[in-house]
């Protein structure tokens, strides 16, 4: 079978599922190609070595890349965000057809949901389907994060979103929020699929502590609560600098923030101002360097802004912090909240309120060690049995499959 993967961010760009696809489906025995744009995310600046051209071919991990101009952005600009999104959108969609040969179907990762315009008019050059993955739901996502709040274009959002899940073969999505959102909008059940996300457990284990790293780092000697990944208006993060001032009382306590996001500069500059002395602020750090920060975590937080859209998101990074062995914090409602809660892999508490945080905080910093790392077991081994790449990838290849049956 021939796969093309379409989306507009991929490897060195943070994140390591669609190339673990990739590579997977290759070792499968499919001949498979990635049509992507030029790496800027999350700075919006190109990574060294690239700058943006009519075309560029590459090989990653055995698997053939096809670049095509974009406009490099990731501001808190909606309008640059929207030159970003459509000029990937339009070069793929225009480019596409005379750079990649014909494949069986059309694997295509959403967001943004401009990536459904390339989506179809590939699907309609070369009269083949396309699988829809939803890993953030549109237009709830740019209300929430307030990207776009204007109700006119919200709906004109809504409205070309129903039109790209009607053309889609097979919708899959991410939570059981995710579809239940789509019923109610008029998608039909048949096609809607619930396959998670995935992960590693290779990549990301349990590990001990590098206590030269944790003195290097500021994290040696102290309860740290770390908190890794993207810095933006979904994830709510005013909370846990709030948090942050409520437990001073307890000077052994921490919040270590990686990553990097157009809430960063914000988040510092109320840390600055109020002189909060248990933060850290680490920076963005590659893939391959997380599982040895994570080893320095005593709890692994997830927060997200206090919206009806979190209330059906599971981020990605849950299953990373399940799969390294450590205890879950988890500050948001829904999906989230019930995963954490029925693999046992932490404890949970309500978004967007800075004493609650502090409650659990203080909650688990009370408990035993066996305690905490018993929470730690059961998430690796939820992330090992249920949600390892090698089960979730064969749901979705037989999705794949099951696409290119019925169009060809």
């Amino acid at each position: 079978m021939k796969v093309l993967i379409l989306t507009q961010f991929y490897s060195p760009e943070p994140g390591l599922m669609l190339q673990q696809l990739a590579q997977k489906l290759h070792a499968f025995g499919h001949a498979v190609t990635v049509l992507t744009g030029f790496p800027n995310y999350p700075a919006g600046t190109l990574y060294p070595g690239y700058r943006v051209r009519f075309c560029q071919r590459e090989m990653l991990a055995g698997v053939p890349v096809v670049r095509v101009p974009l406009y490099p952005e990731h501001s808190r600009s909606g309008l640059l965000r929207v030159f970003n999104y459509l000029s990937f959108a339009l070069s793929s969609a225009i480019l596409g057809p005379w750079l990649i040969k014909r494949p069986h179907v059309v694997f295509v990762y959403h967001p943004p949901l401009t990536i459904g315009l390339p989506a179809y008019v590939l699907s309609r050059f070369w009269h083949v389907p396309f699988v829809y993955q939803i890993q953030d739901m549109w237009p709830e996502t740019l209300r929430a994060t307030g990207m776009l709040q204007n109700p006119g274009l919200l709906r004109l959002v809504s409205r070309f979103a129903q039109w790209i899940y009607k053309k889609a073969q097979i919708i899959l999505v991410i939570s059981p929020g995710f579809r239940r959102n789509l019923i109610e909008k008029g998608v039909s059940s048949r096609k809607i699929r619930v396959i998670s996300n995935w992960i590693d457990p290779n990549i990301y284990y349990p590990q001990d502590p590098d206590p030269k790293l944790a003195e290097k780092l500021g994290l040696d000697k102290r309860f740290n609560i770390i908190y890794a990944g993207n810095m933006g208006e979904g994830q709510g993060l005013e909370t846990v600098l709030e948090s942050a001032i409520l437990l001073s009382d307890l000077p052994e306590v921490q919040f270590v923030f990686i990553g990097d996001g157009i809430a960063l500069p914000r988040l510092r500059q109320f840390v600055e101002e109020r002189k909060i002395d248990n933060i850290r602020f680490l920076g963005r750090y590659p893939y391959h360097a997380m599982q040895d920060l994570y080893a320095l975590a005593d709890v692994l937080l997830i927060h997200l802004k206090d919206d009806p859209l979190f209330r059906i998101t599971i981020p990605s990074k849950t299953l990373a912090y399940m799969a390294t062995g450590k205890p879950i914090l988890a500050a948001g409602n829904g999906d989230i909240s019930d995963l954490i809660t029925k693999v046992g892999a932490g404890i949970t508490c309500p978004p967007g309120n800075g004493r609650a945080l502090a409650a659990s905080v203080r909650q688990l910093f009370s408990m035993s060690a066996d305690e905490r790392r018993n929470m730690g077991k059961q998430g690796r081994q939820a992330a090992s049995n249920q949600y390892s790449k090698d089960v979730v990838i064969a749901e979705i290849e037989k999705e794949l499959r099951r696409a290119a049956s019925v169009g060809n």
